[in-house]
This record gives structure tokens, C-alpha cells and sequence, in this order.
């Protein structure tokens, strides 16, 4: 198995288990963590934390902005904390890959990460 194939299982796992998600878009899921770049694979940067202000306003700017093109408007930051409640407040690993997935889906913006034919 490969790195990728190893942090996946685990944000499967974790997403299933701990966040009780019913089913998850493993495709999407691998499209969003290869997004997340090598991040994923250093253990301060692959998780996010949502009592640091200044990562969630990078989150805003270069996952929401930047690379979902989304317009800077209120909703924006009402969808930060939302993830960060259904998350959990106590939940430690917040994994970034499981967290922009979950930005993605509620901005319904999968299609722009689904492969090209």
C-alpha cells in the first residue's frame, strides 16, 4: 500500500467511526487529500486547527477562495465553524483532508474534483 493508500484507510476510518458519516465518496476523498499536496503527510500540517484564527482565515483564503473560487461573504466563515462543531470540539485530528472534504461537499462543489474524461 501507498502513503496515499494508508492515509485514506485512515480518514475512512475516522470518518465512519468518529464522525458517524453513513458513506463517504472515497473518490472525492482521493481527489481532495492529492489536493491537500504533501501536507497531508506531515503531522502538524495535515491537521487543522480551529482555535487558531489565523489557520482558519488560511483554510478561508487558499482552500475556500483560491482553490473552490467561492466569493468572500459571511457564509464562508459560518461553514468554517460549522465543520469545525461536526468535527468535534474534543476531536484532536481534525485531518485537513477530511475537513476540506467535508467544506466540499457542503459548498457543493465535488464536480471540481471529479477526473476529466
Amino acid at each position: 500500500m501507498s502513503k496515499l493508500d494508508d492515509a485514506l484507510e485512515l480518514y475512512e476510518k475516522e470518518m465512519t467511526t468518529k464522525l458517524g458519516m453513513k458513506k463517504v465518496d472515497t473518490v472525492l476523498l482521493r481527489a481532495v487529500a492529492k489536493a491537500c499536496g504533501p501536507a497531508i503527510y506531515k503531522a502538524d500540517a495535515s491537521k487543522v486547527s480551529c482555535s487558531d484564527k489565523t489557520e482558519l482565515e488560511r483554510v478561508k483564503k487558499n482552500f475556500l477562495l483560491k482553490k473552490l473560487e467561492l466569493k468572500d461573504t459571511p457564509k464562508l466563515d459560518e461553514a468554517l465553524k460549522e465543520v469545525c462543531k461536526e468535527m468535534g470540539s474534543r476531536n484532536r485530528n481534525k485531518y485537513r483532508a477530511i475537513f476540506y472534504y467535508m467544506l466540499v461537499k457542503k459548498f457543493r462543489k465535488s464536480g471540481m474534483f471529479k477526473p476529466k474524461a
